[in-house]
């Protein structure tokens, strides 16, 4: 109960004093606090980001793969990241970007699908379903000018049918066979759909692997945000599985034949 008799109503207008009591006295303000109100800050740009986030289709299913590694700003500072969630038993989720957000759309994601579970109605979130909901949140973000920094793929397998798309921290959508975010947009794409498009329904999981391999190869040379520890996941209809951290088969001694720029020009 609130027991301030001034709380109680409003007698007269607090910018008119008829009755001479001046200086009128505050009214206090009983509604609920926050102790860590004036704490609470807002991602204005990316501090902690992940890069690059592949994925395909094949004849069974899906295949997403990310590196491991969390940059702040140039520092290569977390290396045992995880940036593939899966999220209930048909769909993955693979995030570039603000890790912070992330983990914080990881957080909203799992309480969907506890509240989906206590439903008990039959029915569960299946991948597109999830791209939706996370489109629509990413969108909602952007229009109160306080965006998720992440750019997520959501790839998936239910009733028989593949699921593969992607939304950034402006709500834009769109699928295709063959997804990367960040720099792997630019250097992994065209590799990717050289070796996936048209292919797809005749590609093994092996061969899918060697290919999404070789692309997180590619990006390692390439990108100075990526690192050569990294998951692979697959979704199909025995479910998801995202594998341990591995680590690739990498060499630099190919740098010494490069010329043409720097101190190397003979």
């Amino acid at each position: 109960m609130d027991h301030f008799p001034t709380n109680w109503g409003r007698p007269r207008n607090d910018a008119f004093d008829a009755y001479g009591t001046y200086p009128i006295a505050q009214r206090p303000y009983n509604g609920p606090k926050d102790t860590f109100e004036t704490g609470v800050q807002r991602t204005q740009q990316p501090i902690v980001t992940g890069t690059s986030v592949l994925a395909l289709k094949y004849k069974d299913g899906i295949m997403m793969a990310a590196d491991n590694l969390a940059s702040y700003g140039s520092l290569a500072r977390f290396k045992d990241v995880e940036r593939l969630h899966s999220v209930g038993n048909n769909t993955v989720i693979g995030a570039g970007g603000d890790m912070s957000d992330f983990q914080y759309i990881q957080s909203i994601l799992d309480s969907l699908m506890i509240e989906e579970f206590t439903a008990q109605d039959g029915h569960s979130l299946g991948p597109s379903e999830i791209h939706e909901y996370l489109s629509q949140v990413m969108y909602s973000r952007r229009s109160k000018m306080d965006p998720l920094w992440n750019s997520l793929i959501v790839g998936g397998f239910k009733d028989g049918k593949r699921f593969l798309s992607y939304v950034d921290l402006l709500g834009t959508t769109y699928s295709s066979s063959t997804l990367a975010t960040g720099y792997g947009s630019y250097i992994a794409q065209p590799l990717l759909r050289k070796a996936v498009e048209g292919y797809e329904d005749v590609l093994t999981e092996e061969q899918a692997e060697k290919i999404i391999t070789e692309c997180l190869k590619v990006l390692f040379y390439r990108d100075a945000r990526s690192l050569n520890k990294y998951q692979i996941a697959t979704i199909t209809a025995k479910g998801v599985h995202i594998s341990e951290s591995r680590s690739m088969e990498t060499t630099w001694s190919f740098a010494e034949g490069i010329r043409g720029y720097g101190s190397q020009t003979q």
